[in-house]
């Protein structure tokens, strides 16, 4: 990127991202997700990351993000349970170990520092 930029969340177009089936607890979720800013050295990511309903496992990153639209709740292993509704803003740890129930399909905007 070479100028700032501004983009409307909503309507953005998405890619697949297929997931691992092994991360699948439940139902049938699609992933699609966009990368819209990425550092020179990649150690920053900017973006947007959709799912629809189900339950899946993950490992989270050092990550920030924003509902935009769609609910959730994820439970952490040891830890607390969130629920993210739109307008709501999570911090998520390296490493944690997550478990995602999307009640409606979910939409936000994340930045990641690896």
């Amino acid at each position: 990127m070479t100028h700032s930029f501004v983009l409307h969340i909503p309507d953005a177009e998405l890619e697949p991202e297929p997931l691992d089936p092994e991360q699948i607890v439940s139902g049938t979720p699609e992933v699609t997700g966009k990368v819209v800013w990425e550092s020179e050295d990649g150690r920053q990511i900017r973006g947007i990351w959709q799912i629809t309903p189900g339950v899946v496992t993950d490992t989270e990153a050092d990550e920030l993000f924003v509902v935009i639209s769609g609910s959730a709740t994820i439970e952490f292993e040891g830890g607390p349970t969130l629920t993210v509704r739109p307008g709501d803003m999570a911090v998520l740890r390296e490493g944690d170990r997550t478990t995602w129930t999307v009640h409606e399909t979910l939409r936000k905007a994340y930045a990641i520092n690896q």
